[in-house]
């Protein structure tokens, strides 16, 4: 865990966080507004100081009150990665900046967030599904959505049953015993 660079944060992002820093382990976390996400990321992207060249990982987040963008950074200049979390966007209409104009790669991650969870990246040049179909009307890992209402099944195809654990057709029934239970 790197202190000084938790200091380094509070110092330079004072004014935009919307909480404290955690640190465990080898991971820092900041959170700040979605209107901040442009001037905070350009600002961890270009500063010489900080450094963070490289986008791990973006996500979409639906905390059943508010929706999230959770961004991971890395840098050579900590230890640390660097969890950026964009808080409090709305589950009515949920949107955020995009980031492809700092880390290319973001697009297609962005396009995920997007499909999954409904969240629409402002300035992204190719925001559409990635994953469903193109007319698809829900987004699948919304706290919301409910497979009873699957708009993907055809009218009359019935409520998808839940997954239902079963052994495979050609397992013995001695490779289906767990080791000491009998």
């Amino acid at each position: 865990m790197d202190r000084r660079f938790k200091e380094r944060l509070e110092a330079r992002f004072g004014a935009q966080l919307t909480g404290p820093i955690r640190q465990r382990h080898d991971e820092t976390e900041m959170r700040i507004g979605p209107g901040d996400v442009v001037q905070v990321m350009t600002t961890l992207h270009d500063e010489p100081e900080l450094r963070f060249e490289f986008l791990s990982d973006l996500a979409g987040v639906d905390t059943g009150v508010v929706m999230q963008v959770v961004y991971h950074l890395w840098s050579d200049t900590t230890t640390d990665w660097l969890r950026v979390v964009a808080d409090g966007l709305s589950r009515d209409d949920p949107r955020v900046p995009s980031v492809t104009f700092l880390w290319k790669g973001a697009e297609w991650m962005e396009r995920e967030a997007y499909d999954m969870f409904g969240i629409t990246f402002e300035g992204n040049r190719d925001l559409r599904r990635i994953y469903m179909p193109p007319d698809y009307q829900s987004f699948p890992l919304r706290k919301d959505f409910f497979l009873p209402d699957d708009a993907a099944r055809s009218p009359g195809g019935g409520v998808r049953p839940m997954e239902r654990t079963h052994a495979p057709s050609n397992a013995p029934m001695t490779a289906l015993v767990r080791r000491g239970s009998v």
